[in-house]
């Protein structure tokens, strides 16, 4: 199967899930709302709010992120993109009460921020090769860091999970967080962290350009 047939099965997985659970944790394919809200902890510490900031959600879904950083009490200014039309849709309904949420599935539509987050969107591969996937989620990041001045972030189920539970989800992908860091240091900065110490089957890099 290519990446393209790939992601047209994930869009229209993605809208399924979305139809069937609405705009919550499920209806972006997490287990509940509890993991996404330690997942998206761990995302955010790329951002120090010293000031206002830029974000973009890469892969947004509805827009889950930027309930998380108003709760938060950031000032900021936030960039939703997504492939889904659904999504996005949702998420300009979900947030349309506020002017700091902008949504699109147009990546050229997006401007250069401070930041980029990307939650969970490298996760199901379908029936894609491994190899074949991670090659697609490195082309991804070497684009995601055009869209930043300061950094990025992204998490990934990772390699380390129990080896009954990979077996179990073929369609599922679980990447070498060492090969993403070293990826990362190689490719984009100095100053990268590779996080895999908050109890959840995955891990989550930063990418930290700014000293």
């Amino acid at each position: 199967m290519s990446l393209e047939d790939v992601q047209r099965k994930l869009n229209k997985y993605f809208a399924n899930k979305l139809e069937t659970y609405g705009t919550t944790a499920k209806g972006v394919d997490y287990n509940g709302e509890e993991a996404q809200q330690i997942r998206f902890a761990e995302l955010v510490r790329i951002i120090r709010p010293k000031t206002s900031f830029t974000i973009i959600d890469y892969g947004c879904g509805y827009g889950a992120m930027f309930d998380y950083l108003l709760q938060a009490s950031f000032e900021f200014e936030y960039y939703g993109v997504d492939l889904i039309a659904p999504m996005v849709e949702a998420g300009i309904e979900k947030h349309k009460g506020h002017g700091n949420a902008h949504f699109t599935t147009e990546e050229k539509e997006v401007p250069v921020a401070d930041y980029l987050v990307a939650a969970g969107i490298f996760n199901i591969k379908l029936d894609a090769e491994e190899s074949d996937w991670q090659k697609f989620v490195c082309s991804s990041l070497l684009r995601m860091n055009e869209f930043c001045s300061k950094g990025f972030s992204f998490n990934m189920l990772t390699k380390y999970s129990d080896p009954e539970r990979m077996k179990e989800r073929p369609d599922l992908y679980y990447g070498d967080p060492l090969f993403f860091f070293d990826f990362c240091k190689r490719n984009f900065s100095r100053n990268v962290a590779l996080l895999h110490d908050y109890g959840l089957y995955d891990f989550t890099i930063l990418v930290r350009k700014d000293p």
